[in-house]
């Protein structure tokens, strides 16, 4: 491992104008490239003491072995020289956006004498034309099938199309009119070139020139009697009404635009981009990338841009950058990718971020697909055994386990400001949840009081461990042990069923560091156990913590170990959070109520169990409160009163944050 100040430039050599620099490792080859505005400031900002840095960025100047850079005269140089890098090099330490699919396209291979539409998929070649991409290829292909009615171009492969010629007959298409049969001579190269171009522009937006033009000849015809003509424009406007059916309009004002939105999470990123051209969505594409870095949400973005639209004149492809970009972060250099765009596209482009109406509707549904797609990614990690036992086996090589921890258990805290404390349990067996076999706990105070505990979450962590684990001890203690096929089990003597919590974990995780794993142990030392192992996971930095040691466990970034605790530890904070809510919520109503008169402990539970929520009963009228059995119109009229009153105070009140996650809280 190279020490940075090896290779660190000597001072003052390093110029301040706008630049591209590029790390190289040991064997010269160049691991990340990055541009500036100042290079100096900027490469200085890598030589600083190592535990100054982020994680990845120590990681990145410690496999490093020298760096160089390249002064440019602008911004937008600099960006276009990264990405040339970039695309050239193929940067370890660079975030790389690959597809979580493979995407149909729609080609247009313009650059033909007799040019051929058809679906494709893989990388863009020069000369063509692409629409898209679609989310599915069947979906596309029924529309091209209901717009070859209207423009009846080529659609055949080069040796059908060859075939044709030679015996001198159309394919079937052009024998049903889906074809104008090139092929034969029915039509010229230039009239042949009309059609096509006709198509591209329906297909990029301009709709609406096209169904004024059929109904106006369908109308016409109908006027001269020629019914038969008629009737066929008749069928080919409803084709077209049909084909833009299927492309809803999402931007009334015909905007085109890309709306952009990402799923972030310490490892990785999913991104999700839609196209809008002419108001209606044209198509949709997916990326899934490790996070090699440390930047945030705005970086990812500015990345995300240039790898996206970088190559857009090399593949002789300006079109497809649209007039607007819409992004959840502007990136940092906001301005001069705006202006690198504007010149790659010819006319203004601008970069925002949307506050309300429609595009801000969009962008949230873009994100939401986002958010799926980053969740499918990682359960496609999950769901395959041969990954699955991988992870196992390198958290048993980076803890120093005795055994694969095929049954893990996780534990999670959860409290707002120190009340309705609870926590979670969550058990993975093989790498796959078991959710028939979480737990909930409530967290109880000296005095008995459940909930209300104040905010000491390692006091909490060694309750919790201490319940779950004395539980596994008495269980133990009242079975017996029988012989199946598959070996041993514990059943309970008096009905012979299984003790699902009479077994060991073969590793119990915490969400936390040193302090969390530290009571988690001391609760196992107290019970007489010393046969289980111990960890905790850290969110900020994913780092993997054992009892009694000063320095962490560091697994790969790209390790389906880490993959697999990180999983753990975001189902039972997600767990906990859900029941937390749950508990709340509940607390509430009932707190609300105890001031109505004539309203006791069975009746407020009814009231609880009919409406759910405190939301629901705020949002009920004093007639559907009086239908709950036991409450009469005068009681009913008093609940109102105080649910009323106690949404007026909280309006003026000061909000209150959830400890666990930093959320503002909301009923």
């Amino acid at each position: 491992m190279a020490t940075p100040s090896s290779y660190r430039p000597a001072p003052g050599s390093i110029p301040t104008d706008p630049g591209v620099y590029r790390f190289r490792d040991a064997k010269g080859r160049v691991i990340y490239v990055g541009k500036a505005k100042s290079l100096r400031p900027r490469l200085s900002s890598y030589f600083q003491d190592i535990a100054n840095l982020h994680p990845r960025t120590a990681s990145m100047v410690t496999t490093g072995a020298s760096v160089e850079w390249t002064v440019v005269r602008t911004e937008v140089e600099a960006l276009q020289l990264e990405y040339s890098w970039i695309k050239e090099f193929d940067p370890r330490f660079n975030v790389k956006y690959r597809d979580d699919k493979s995407y149909p396209w729609l080609a247009v291979t313009l650059g033909e004498e007799f040019p051929r539409v058809m679906v494709g998929r893989g990388a863009k070649r020069r000369g063509t034309r692409y629409f898209g991409p679609y989310g599915h290829a069947w979906a596309i292909r029924e529309t091209v099938d209901l717009l070859l009615r209207v423009f009846p171009m080529r659609s055949c492969s080069n040796g059908v199309f060859k075939r044709s010629s030679q015996i001198g007959r159309p394919c079937l298409l052009g024998y049903i009119d889906k074809c104008s049969a090139p092929c034969v001579g029915n039509v010229t190269a230039e009239e042949h070139r009309r059609i096509v171009d006709d198509f591209c522009d329906f297909m990029a937006g301009n709709t609406n020139a096209f169904v004024r033009r059929i109904e106006k000849e369908m109308y016409a015809a109908s006027e001269a009697l020629d019914f038969e003509k008629a009737a066929r424009l008749r069928d080919d406007l409803g084709a077209m009404r049909k084909a833009l059916e299927k492309q809803a309009v999402v931007l009334g004002d015909g905007t085109d635009a890309d709306v952009i939105a990402l799923a972030e999470d310490p490892l990785e990123v999913a991104v999700q981009i839609f196209y809008v051209r002419g108001g209606r969505i044209r198509g949709q594409r997916g990326w899934v990338a490790d996070r090699a870095d440390d930047s945030d949400t705005a970086g990812l973005v500015q990345e995300f841009l240039l790898q996206l639209y970088g190559g857009a004149a090399a593949d002789d492809d300006a079109s497809a950058i649209p007039r607007e970009v819409l992004v959840p972060a502007l990136p940092p250099d906001a301005a001069v990718l705006e202006e690198l765009l504007s010149d790659l596209r010819g006319s203004r482009v601008s970069i925002r971020v949307p506050q309300r109406g429609a595009k801000l509707t969009l962008q949230q549904t873009v994100a939401s697909n986002a958010g799926q797609a980053l969740a499918l990614h990682k359960t496609k990690r999950a769901s395959d055994l041969t990954t699955r036992n991988r992870a196992l086996e390198e958290i048993q090589k980076a803890l120093g386990l005795d055994e694969v921890p095929l049954r893990i258990e996780c534990y999670d805290v959860s409290n707002l400001q120190g009340t309705e404390v609870v926590a979670s349990m969550v058990v993975f067996e093989d790498g796959l949840p078991r959710k028939g076999e979480y737990r909930r706990f409530v967290i109880r105070g000296e005095d008995g009081a459940d909930g209300q505990v104040g905010q000491n979450d390692v006091a909490h962590m060694h309750q919790v461990i201490t319940r779950r684990f004395r539980r596994l001890l008495d269980e133990q203690a009242r079975s017996e042990t029988v012989s199946t096929d598959s070996g041993p089990m514990l059943v309970d003597p008096e009905t012979g069923r299984p003790r699902k919590f009479a077994y060991a974990p073969g590793l119990v995780v915490v969400d936390g560091g040193p302090p969390q794993v530290a009571a988690a142990q001391q609760a196992l030392t107290e019970l007489g156990i010393d046969d289980i192992p111990v960890c905790g996971l850290a969110k900020r930095l994913e780092e993997v913590w054992l009892p009694d040691e000063e320095d962490p466990v560091i697994m790969a970034r790209s390790s389906e170990g880490l993959y697999l605790l990180q999983r753990v530890r975001d189902e039972a904070h997600r767990f906990a959070i859900t029941h937390h809510r749950s508990r709340r919520s509940k607390t509430m109503v009932e707190s609300v109520l105890d001031d109505v008169p004539g309203l006791g402990e069975v009746r407020r539970r009814t009231l609880l169990k009919h409406f759910g929520s405190l939301k629901k009963l705020r949002e009920a009228d004093q007639a559907e409160i009086a239908l709950v059995p036991g409450i009469g119109p005068r009681t009913a009229a008093s609940i109102k009163e105080a649910v009323a009153g106690a949404a007026a105070t909280r309006q003026t009140g000061a909000p209150r944050v959830n400890t666990a996650t930093g959320e503002i809280e909301e009923d």
